[in-house]
């Protein structure tokens, strides 16, 4: 039912977990796929050779420089002329005690989840502009709403781009382009693969979650296509959680 038939995403962070996920999900709906790598370009050649024709474009991208960025994104948007679809994904998540945290942890964290998010964003909407057409989907997190102990440098930029993806929403929706937000609990990804190693700690985990069970990275790729697609394009400003129920806020 949801075609996305030549429209052009790109996607942060695509290589693995959730970002792997929506670059999955977005071809199978019909769109030319781009999406950004760090530095682990084996797993972006591994994923990119999964598909068989119409293969999803990797682009190895510095999400701490600015002047990458920008180089970037100007590149994808002269080999396809625009961009339909923004996703943004690229995240990290490291434990910090708040009294403990050094200036550049907390630094690196607002970097690479809310400031490069910024970058990327503002250097594509001017081409949504011009299209008069446009979806913008950015990852939050639960803990951008709630906070989270010992991860407040996290939570911090969690909460930044929901306040980010309202105000883009607000401003942007004149132009046929809508701004949403999904915002995950526990994801079973490599970022928290450390944490779960414990598997009684996993099990607590799901015994606190109504559904019973944590996400799969495609568990969130489903709402971030619902939000790309036309079925969603009375939606502007939402703040999508997908946690199973153990999260109750809006």
């Amino acid at each position: 039912m949801i075609s996305l038939q030549n429209k052009i995403v790109f996607i942060t962070g695509g290589s693995r977990g959730i970002g792997a996920a929506c670059v999955k999900l977005f071809h199978q709906a019909g769109a030319i796929v781009v999406f950004s790598f760090k530095e682990n370009e084996t797993a972006a050649i591994n994923l990119v050779d999964t598909f068989e024709s119409n293969k999803p474009v990797s682009v190895q991208l510095d999400l701490s420089s600015e002047d990458d960025i920008v180089e970037k994104v100007k590149s994808v948007l002269n080999k396809f002329d625009r961009i339909d679809i923004l996703v943004n994904n690229a995240g990290i998540w490291k434990f910090g005690e708040a009294d403990k945290m050094s200036l550049t942890d907390w630094n690196e964290t607002i970097q690479i989840n809310l400031t490069s998010t910024f970058i990327v964003t503002r250097e594509i909407i001017p081409s949504m502009k011009k299209n008069k057409f446009g979806r913008i989907i950015n990852i939050s997190s639960t803990a951008g709403q709630r906070g989270e102990p010992f991860y407040s440098h996290y939570a911090a930029s969690k909460g930044g781009i929901i306040s980010y993806t309202k105000s883009l929403a607000a401003e942007l929706g004149k132009y046929n382009i809508t701004t949403n937000c999904v915002a995950p609990g526990w994801v079973d990804t490599d970022m928290v693969a450390g944490v779960f190693f414990d598997e009684d700690y996993k099990k607590e985990v799901e015994n606190i979650i109504p559904v019973q069970r944590i996400a799969k990275p495609e568990d969130i790729a489903g709402p971030v296509l619902f939000l790309a697609s036309d079925l969603a394009r009375h939606i502007n400003g939402e703040i999508l959680n997908v946690n199973g129920g153990s999260i109750l806020c809006g």
